[in-house]
């Protein structure tokens, strides 16, 4: 599969290296006509959960905040977002929302779908869940057999309400829907270029700008304003697009964020940002989104066309460590396999006598599965997480230590107590988690407590629409690895070696970005870090004056700075 994928995606390379927009037909790629619909003048109607001026209005902060603490206490990295596209099926929303549920791990924040009826293109929008955003009566205002889905991350705050995609706008020749996953690291540049010009925004999102660069360019067909916008972007985006007639999918020249095309049995297309949203709906995976390629679904038939010249792609390593499910494909690469690979590599090379292998659930079970099995150890159930924690929780006056951990991870004493265990994780952030989880482990009796971390250290922060810590607040940035070890107390500690990672990658090794273990960046975000305490914004949250006092211009950290100058 991964070497059929490079091998069609070589080609739109050498495509494109001689015409920038060569249609080509990829073999996975057939072409099915759709009646044609009854012309009608474009009307942009949307339809939203709430008015944002409600939303704001009403928005209140509970008299309790001070007790109340959020229910995600996880200290991993996290992905901001999801996609759907789905072309030509007469259930087009449903399937959409369906399939948004199968990618509600990338983001539990905000949920929207857009679709298209007789020329006009309907949306619904709101915060929450996608079971708590939808409705039978929402849905049923969604009509039509083209539609688009998003799912979102991001941090709490009011202002991320008028945030929700897909953002649907107007312009002089029809209406366009848009749904991104990923961030334009030259998103402030551009944004300021285009309000000296006259252009106004309606919230803080990167993917704003990429409408208003649709709406002046001047370019025809629709498409081809896509490749004019989309060659002033620079970062990561995996994009799908909604017009009165076309359904189109991007994806930038890099690849850093998944998106996948499949096909249902009634013939319609649907793209995702991973498989498994295509096996909840019974579509059939065809192929991924090539670095640098635009798609075209119309009545016509799919068409595909390479956006500009490619680079050496740098698909994210941490969708196979921590984002993807283990049931996806991605990358042409199954996540369950890579994931268990970790684990094997992991007790290969950091073997320790012990009784019991336990996984920090649920990212961490499969490697987990791989580590005991090459240690010829049982793997056991030691911690059980409650998968019924609310979005709040309200702590007593009377503190529980570890309230946040306990109120999601539940050591099971049978399994633990006088055993020697290793603890398999995904990653180690801050270490704040880590290290209550080692306490939790030691109070229920555990002998010993080895952990043992499927992905090598993070030592910097990501650009590419994944929301993690300053460098200076990355304990393995500031830490060795025994100090790390001291930190979080547990008896030993292992990362998985970034040599064996991309030994196990073997000749794909260098299509993934490891920016975030090397500091090395595709794509430089030039002359900007972040700064202790602030989120990672590409858009999704918070005002224009927190995206400015989020970044300064400074030098890099100096563990990158190191590992940079030996490389």
């Amino acid at each position: 599969m991964a070497a059929s994928t490079a091998s069609t995606a070589a080609s739109c390379r050498t495509a494109t290296s001689s015409t920038r927009l060569t249609a080509l037909a990829p073999p996975s790629t057939t072409s099915f006509t759709i009646p044609s619909k009854t012309p009608q003048k474009p009307l942009h109607i949307t339809l939203s959960k709430n008015p944002i001026s409600d939303i704001i209005s009403t928005y209140k902060t509970s008299s309790n905040s001070d007790s109340a603490i959020p229910f995600d206490v996880e200290d991993k990295p996290r992905e901001e977002c999801g996609v759907v596209g789905i072309y030509g099926d007469p259930e087009g929303s449903r399937l959409c929302y369906l399939a948004l549920h199968a990618l509600q791990h990338r983001g539990q924040e905000g949920a929207g779908i857009v679709s298209v009826h007789d020329n006009v293109l309907h949306s619904v929008t709101g915060v929450g869940l996608v079971s708590e955003v939808f409705s039978e009566s929402k849905l049923d205002k969604l009509p039509g057999d083209m539609a688009i889905g998003h799912v979102r991350y991001s941090t709490a705050g009011a202002s991320m309400l008028k945030n929700v995609q897909p953002f649907v706008a107007g312009y002089r020749f029809g209406s366009v829907g848009v749904a991104h996953n990923g961030n334009l690291v030259n998103y402030q540049a551009l944004r300021e270029e285009l309000e000296e010009n006259g252009s106004i925004f309606n919230t803080s999102s990167d993917t704003e700008v990429v409408l208003h660069l649709i709406a002046i360019s001047k370019a025809r067909p629709f498409f081809l304003r896509i490749v004019e916008a989309c060659e002033k972007l620079e970062g990561a985006y995996s994009m799908v697009f909604l017009t009165e007639d076309k359904l189109v999918a991007v994806r930038d020249p890099f690849g850093f964020r998944p998106l996948v095309m499949g096909r249902r049995s009634n013939g319609a297309v649907v793209f995702a940002s991973e498989t498994c949203a295509l096996d909840l709906i019974e579509a059939t995976y065809e192929r991924e989104v090539y670095p640098g390629e635009v798609i075209v679904v119309d009545k016509e038939g799919v068409q595909s066309v390479c956006l500009m010249p490619h680079f050496e792609p740098k698909s994210c390593i941490f969708e196979h460590i921590y984002f993807a499910l283990p049931n996806s494909v991605v990358f042409g690469r199954s996540v369950y396999e890579s994931r268990r690979a970790f684990g094997e590599i992991l007790a290969t090379e950091s073997p320790v006598d012990c009784d019991v292998v336990i996984a920090v659930p649920d990212s961490g079970v499969v490697a987990a599965l791989g580590y005991a099995a090459k240690a010829g150890v049982a793997f056991q159930q030691g911690l059980i997480r409650s998968h019924y924690v609310g979005r709040t929780f309200i702590e007593p006056s009377q503190k529980i230590r570890d309230f946040g951990v306990k109120l999601k991870l539940s050591p099971v004493r049978a399994v633990l107590e006088g055993k020697r265990v290793v603890v398999v994780d995904d990653s180690i952030v801050r270490g704040t988690t880590s290290s209550k989880i080692v306490r939790l482990i030691k109070e229920a009796g555990a002998k010993e407590v080895h952990m043992r971390i499927s992905s090598p250290p993070i030592i910097a922060s990501c650009y590419y629409g994944v929301d993690t810590p300053s460098p200076e607040e990355l304990i393995s940035n500031r830490m060795s690895v025994e100090e790390i070890r001291e930190f979080i107390g547990c008896d030993s500690l292992a990362f998985l070696p970034i040599d064996s990672l991309k030994k196990l990658l073997g000749s794909d090794s260098p299509n993934y970005c490891y920016a975030c273990f090397s500091g090395k960046y595709p794509v430089e975000p030039t002359g900007k870090v972040k700064r202790v305490g602030d989120f990672l914004d590409d858009g999704l949250s918070g005002s224009m004056e927190s995206i400015d006092g989020g970044w300064l211009s400074g030098t890099r950290n100096k563990k990158v700075e190191e590992i940079n100058s030996s490389a």
